[in-house]
Order: C-alpha cells, then structure tokens, then sequence
C-alpha cells in the first residue's frame, strides 16, 4: 500500500508489518543501547548548518562502506534513548553515495516530518542501526551500504544501484510517548450495509471476506462493522491495524497482518488514498471496511508482481488498534 518506497524514512522492504509501540528509554536505564560505531566513510561527510533546518552536506563521492557507519555530529540534549520498538519523528535527507545525488527531497519544510518506529521489520537495517541510541536533538550522519539496505536488488525507483552505498543525514525532533496498543477492535457493532462483502470473525478476530455476486461499486465505499470509543486519527497521524486486502473480482487475499501474526504501523499518508480515507476520522477500536475503486486505490499502476490488476477493486477489513 506504501506510494513510494522511500515517502517517509520507512524504507521498508514490506511496508506492513510489526508493531512495538513503546516510548523510548531514559538514558540511565539503557546502559545496554549498542549504536552503530563511528567510521572512516561517515566521519568524511561534511554537515553544516542548524539542527531542525536543511542542511548542507558535502561529501567526494564515491563514499563507501563495509558495515553501516554512524557519526553524531551534533549532540542533542533530550533525556530519552531511541532503541528498538520507540516511536521517532524526524527530519532527513538521503543521498547516493555512489553518485553523489540526492535520493529525494528533503523532509525540512512545513509537515514534512516524519514518523516512524524502529522495528527491524519495518525499517531498513542500516537506518535501525543508524538511529538506535539517538536521541532528542541529535543530528546523524549514516553510510549504510548495500548489505543493509536493498541488497543486490538495489532500487530503481530510487536510482540507487545494487552496489550503491546510501548517505543520511538525520535530526531526530521527538521520541514519542508511548501508545496503548488494542489486540483487536472492540466497540459497539454495526448492522451490515446492503451492497457490502459479509464479514465473519474468527475467535481471535480476523476476518472471512465474502464478496457478493454483483459488480463492484464504482464509486469508494466506506462502512464501520464496529464503532470504537478511542482517540480519532488525524490526518498524517501514525496507525497501528490489522487487515486484510482482498480483490473484489477474484477473492484473492493479496495480504493481509492477520496472516503474518503482527499488526502494522504506517502514517495515514503513506497508503493509497481510499485506504487513507477509510482511517482519518475513525476512532480507535473501530473496525472498518473499505470498497476501493482503482481511482482510489493504485490506478493503473499495481504493485509489481501482485494479483492486482489496474482496473481491479480492492476490498479491506480493518480494525484500527492505536494511533499517534
């Protein structure tokens, strides 16, 4: 469902998946934080201007690198420690090492920051090793070759090539407290809407889509199974669901969190925009079903290798487990 790959600082190889959401730790109680150590490659980028603004970066190119190299070339002043499951916001730019040219624009302008958790399954490696043990405040220079990052795939969409070292320069703006995390929706159901896929729980929640014998609507279609009483999701805020995706033509589940045992966390602004518009407005606990059309949805550009086709609707159960 993620738009472009590298839209938010989540570059993540599945978009969907995991979810640990808890605040970082208080220095004195994470003596055992293990950051990514200093290196020849990240000491030669040179980063000037403030922390919180673009900054200027210069560096000779080709930069290269073994192992993912972490450089902190301003030291914030906050007294919580990011580690594996906190929830960050930042701002960033990103660069090809290799080449020298910017990977995409910089995220240092009016609601351009973004928010993400540290999860191995979420993030690429090197940009969980670069920002573990960062804190508030603190401006991070990272060189995250290949091996922790997108392989020998590279990652043409981001002209960054399969031997292609990429350079980050992070300010880490605010870690997060923590959010209660709902195992499943729970709330006031809702009668069935005419025209709707029927939906049955298992025990444990996850749901059986049925779709009707009709056409699909052309129109996006939206519609609560339960009504949960928690804090409503805001335009570009974070949201942790499960779901599962369905095509309405086939009855394919193309994919679904239930199935990999793990809720997923993503900004509401990083989904195709019916899927965003079936979360912003809800509450949590809510579990919501979404009828997207193709113009909603990927339009003619489905993702590479899945069962979607460009004139395909998706279908969508999805209870909203907590939001930041």
């Amino acid at each position: 469902m993620s738009k472009k790959l590298l839209t938010t600082l989540a570059i993540a190889t599945v978009m969907f998946s995991l979810v640990g959401c808890t605040t970082g730790t208080a220095k004195a109680d994470a003596p055992d934080c293990k950051a990514a150590a200093s290196g020849e490659s990240s000491e030669k980028v040179e980063v000037s201007g403030e922390v919180g603004k673009a900054p200027k970066v210069k560096f000779e190119s080709p930069l290269k690198a073994e192992k993912t190299q972490r450089t902190v070339v301003e030291e914030g002043d906050g007294d919580v420690v990011a580690v594996e499951g906190s929830i960050v916001t930042v701002d960033f730019a990103a660069y090809n090492a290799t080449s020298g040219d910017e990977i995409e624009k910089t995220t240092y302008k009016k609601d351009g920051q973004q928010q993400f958790t540290l999860d191995e399954a979420q993030l690429l490696p090197g940009l969980l090793k670069a920002l573990q043990c960062s804190t508030t405040g603190d401006r991070v220079v990272a060189v995250i070759p290949p091996a922790d990052a997108f392989q020998d795939a590279g990652q043409a969409d981001l002209k960054v090539g399969a031997k292609d070292s990429m350079v980050f320069v992070i300010d880490v703006v605010e870690i997060s407290e923590p959010v209660k995390v709902l195992p499943r929706a729970e709330g006031e159901a809702q009668p069935a809407e005419e025209g709707f896929p029927a939906v049955e729980l298992a025990e444990d929640g996850a749901p059986t889509i049925t779709i009707p014998d009709a056409e699909a609507p052309a129109e996006l279609k939206i519609a609560n199974l339960i009504t949960g009483d928690g804090e409503e999701v805001a335009e570009g805020a974070n949201v942790t669901v499960q779901y599962t995706g369905m095509v309405w033509g086939t009855g394919e589940i193309f994919d679904s969190s239930w199935e990999r045992g793990e809720p997923a966390t993503f900004p509401t602004g990083g989904v195709i925009p019916g899927f965003s518009k079936a979360l912003v407005g809800q509450k949590v606990g809510s579990q919501v079903i979404a009828v997207i059309p193709p113009a909603e949805g990927y339009g003619d550009a489905p993702p590479e290798g899945s069962p979607i086709g460009a004139t395909d609707t998706l279908v969508f159960v999805v209870d909203i487990l907590a939001t930041q």
